[in-house]
């Protein structure tokens, strides 16, 4: 289908999103049609079927793209549970998730490791140039000198995006998260003592920042592990983003009656098995 092939290989290889959705199993006449979806849920081609099979498939494999899953549907010719069945493979072409971190202190260089090591694009921005360099952060994707809130106003983020806030500055921090809590992003943590915690909260209130805002900060930033050295804080940090992106608690399996994998692959509506 139209846009999502073409020049440049896979959207996935141009740092664009797409998912292709193709009757796998179905009246002979559909078998084999496919449609390309957007992140923005638009979409090229078309099943020459029902009307609304493909708006439902378009919207199906939009919740999947989001997610980054490949997965089987099964859906009506209609478009619902209505008509006989149809097995359509949903596979998503995603680019590797986001990991931005602001604040190019000691204790970043092995927050960079930790997320890269965790399939993170990962990114360091510092408004001080002599600190954000990449001999200082050569494991780094990119590295930014620049405002922390410019940046971030310009830059694309996601639904799986992760940002973490290692400033410590009030005059980084504060129009930083300012932005950075409206975003619809995975994670926003912030590193800080809890008494710099609760004093950011009150800058943080005075520009305007609610409550339900300041809910989504993750502060002082990463799970208790008792951490004292770059590394292991970097450890803290990665658990908690995957805790947060997964669904988990945080806490020791051993004792526990919790599932040890949150995460499945059942969208909302029970439609969907697993193929990845």
């Amino acid at each position: 289908p139209g846009r999502g092939g073409g020049p440049g290989g896979p959207p996935a290889a141009r740092g664009e999103a797409a998912a292709v959705a193709r009757i796998a199993e179905g009246p002979a006449e559909l078998r084999g049609r496919a449609l390309l979806v957007r992140p923005d849920g638009s979409y090229d081609g078309g099943f020459g079927g029902h009307p609304e099979l493909d708006r439902t498939v378009a919207a199906e494999a939009g919740a999947l793209l989001d997610a980054g899953r490949t997965a089987a549907l099964e859906i009506g010719e209609q478009g619902s549970r209505c008509g006989a069945p149809l097995t359509v493979l949903v596979e998503s072409s995603v680019p590797p998730p986001r990991m931005i971190v602001f604040g190019a202190i000691d204790f970043a260089s092995a927050l960079v490791r930790a997320g890269k090591f965790l399939g993170y694009h990962v990114t360091v921005c510092d408004a001080r140039p002599v600190f954000a360099t990449r001999a200082r952060f050569p494991e780094a994707d990119e590295i930014v000198v620049e405002w922390p809130h410019e940046y971030l106003g310009r830059t694309r983020t996601d639904a799986r995006t992760v940002l973490c806030v290692l400033t410590h500055d009030a005059k980084f921090d504060v129009p930083l998260l300012e932005l950075a809590l409206r975003l619809p992003v995975a994670y926003v943590g912030a590193m800080g003592s809890r008494r710099t915690h609760l004093d950011r909260n009150e800058r943080l209130r005075a520009v305007g920042v609610t409550e339900l805002e300041l809910a989504r900060l993750r502060s002082p930033i990463g799970l208790d592990l008792g951490a004292r050295t770059p590394e292991e804080t970097a450890l803290s940090i990665a658990a908690e983003i995957v805790a947060a992106r997964r669904g988990g608690s945080g806490v020791s399996l051993t004792g526990a009656h919790t599932p040890i994998h949150h995460d499945t692959t059942t969208h909302p509506t029970g439609r969907i098995g697993s193929v990845a």
